[in-house]
């Protein structure tokens, strides 16, 4: 924990995720429960678990939903930038509903 009391992340994910970013908590639908969103979330809908930061709470905590472990940082997925990663996302989710 950092002296803020939030959980520190990990080094990799330091070095590729932009800090403040938070578009695969925000864009992908998320179907298994997350704890304060027991339904999971629809697409589009920032994840009760994201801080004011834009850091996951749950991050390292085994109840951190499958999916959400599975995303990294992919600069073809997140793009140059924020708004470009929520877009990109976003036509993910769609393409595979």
């Amino acid at each position: 924990m950092s002296a803020s009391g939030a959980a520190e992340q990990p080094a990799a994910l330091a070095e590729g995720c932009r800090p403040g970013c938070g578009a695969c908590c925000i864009a992908p639908s998320i179907h298994s429960p997350i704890p304060g969103m027991l339904e999971g979330k629809p697409a589009g809908v920032r994840c009760v678990q994201l801080d004011d930061g834009n850091l996951c709470r749950l991050f390292g905590d085994p109840s951190r939903p499958v999916l959400c472990a599975r995303f990294g940082f992919d600069e073809a997925l997140c793009g140059s930038h924020r708004e470009e990663a929520l877009e990109r996302i976003a036509a993910l989710e769609l393409a595979t509903r």
